[in-house]
């Protein structure tokens, strides 16, 4: 697939979801909950090489990510509202403990033997 019209694609659905942001929070964070970006990868990865396994590796890594990714989404808000912390401070910090998440997560899982 043309990788213009994929990035077409991905681009238009994030300033879709932006968009409606606008009107309706709710609905936008119910699109952006959705692991449409995952779904798109998928989609391409496949379409791209028709590797079945090679998309079921990543949806699977892609399971253990969102864990700790819940970080961002619980530390976000009190930093906004109840520290009122600035906007692009507070994702700075938000974005930092999620990516010590990550590695505390894969070094977590690494004691039981699972790698991705």
């Amino acid at each position: 697939m043309n990788p213009f019209l994929k990035l077409a694609i991905s681009a238009l659905l994030m300033w879709g979801i932006s968009e409606i942001s606008r009107c309706n929070t709710s609905l936008a964070a119910l699109l952006a909950s959705l692991p449409l970006i995952s779904l798109l990868a998928m989609i391409w990865m496949y379409h791209d090489t028709h590797d079945a396994a090679r998309v079921a590796a990543f949806s699977w890594s892609v399971i253990w990510y969102v864990v700790p990714s819940l970080i961002l989404f619980a530390l976000l808000p009190p930093l906004l509202t109840r520290w009122n912390v600035p906007f692009y401070a507070a994702l700075l910090l938000a974005s930092t403990a999620t990516i010590a998440g990550f590695f505390m997560m894969k070094a977590i899982l690494k004691q039981f033997g699972i790698t991705f």
